[in-house]
């Protein structure tokens, strides 16, 4: 299977970020993304596709804010990464704001994903690998992995959060739907809900949303993600949600993705994308689910047989020595 990341990807490092109350290394480290290069080969260049395809999912305020956050942090007199303090909880106003401090808490939904120097380089380098993986599936490849770091499942049109901020899968599938994908299925197998690509697309009853995840009631991001969540308008039914307890096994894993593919199969995709997260791993440091090495191929192929043009994009996954081999036992399962 084809590979296409982004030199930039690596330049993201912020150093730490606000977990559980306290302070913590940030766990999103640039590692992730050599991890899979070793294990799954150098791979090719993404191409450049220009900023359009990511103002089809991103509101262009919250991309204009992106690309400058860093330098006004900076302007500021501040020093370190660019983080949030202060968030609205009421229902969030266009305003035309002026301090950096106040414009990062309007489009943050936490703490713990904070703007570093070379954050938009990596963030629009990952977008280009989605969007160049895409373009490989909508030209004749059976399947293509976009290796994408930052992640993206958990930005929305106009806020970041969860270590995302663009949102790669969301990105690539209005450029599918632009290059004439009549209907998109997204399967995300993350960890965590992908509450980010649910927002974009939770009215577009063209693109089926369907995510296996921890149980919001315990785990992050908490306020998305909850089985009666089902879209709305025209999207109504195109989003499915299946929760799981922390400490699911395979065994317990298996029949919700059968369950998530019976849906897949039903909403007839022309394309179909994956938010693949390994942060489902037993081992994984902030995950509390139970898969092991095997389970990816297993999963993978059970996926590959639905027998739809696939997309692959790299979400979680944050045990970095085993990352790499756990990303090849997932594409092993394509054949």
């Amino acid at each position: 299977m084809r590979v296409f990341s982004d030199p930039a990807q690596v330049e993201h490092a912020p150093t730490r970020e606000l977990h559980n109350g306290g302070w913590m290394d940030y766990a999103e480290v640039p590692a992730r993304l050599t991890s899979v290069l070793d294990a799954c080969g150098p791979g090719e260049p993404a191409r450049d596709f220009g900023i359009e395809p990511i103002l089809a999912a991103h509101d262009p305020a919250y991309v204009a804010f992106l690309r400058d956050a860093y330098r006004q942090w900076r302007a500021a007199g501040r020093e370190g990464d660019a983080m949030g303090y202060v968030f609205p909880i009421v229902a969030r106003r266009k305003l035309e704001l002026e301090r950096i401090d106040a414009k990062i808490g309007a489009y943050s939904t936490d703490a713990s994903t904070p703007i570093a120097a070379g954050t938009w380089d990596a963030a629009y380098g990952a977008a280009q690998s989605a969007l160049t993986g895409m373009d490989a599936v909508l030209t004749g490849d059976r399947a293509a992995f976009a290796l994408c770091r930052p992640p993206g499942h958990h930005a929305g049109a106009d806020y970041m959060g969860g270590y995302c901020y663009l949102n790669n899968a969301a990105i690539a599938a209005r450029a599918a739907q632009a290059r004439g994908a009549g209907r998109v299925a997204i399967l995300d197998v993350d960890y965590h809900h992908g509450n980010g690509t649910q927002d974009i697309f939770y009215e577009d009853g063209e693109v089926l949303f369907a995510s296996i995840h921890a149980d919001p009631k315990t785990d992050f991001p908490f306020y998305w993600g909850h089985a009666d969540e089902r879209g709305a308008g025209a999207g109504e039914g195109a989003t499915l949600n299946l929760p799981l307890p922390q400490g699911t096994e395979w065994s317990g894993y298996a029949p919700a993705l059968e369950k998530a593919l019976a849906t897949v199969r039903a909403h007839g995709p022309d394309l179909l994308v994956i938010s693949y997260g390994a942060d489902t791993f037993a081992g994984d440091p902030i995950s509390q689910f139970r898969l092991h090495r095997d389970d990816y191929t297993a999963m993978a192929g059970m996926i590959a047989a639905l027998g739809v043009p696939t997309l692959i994009v790299m979400e979680g996954g944050y045990a970095v020595d085993a990352l790499g081999s756990n990303v090849a036992a997932f594409l092993a399962g394509w054949g």
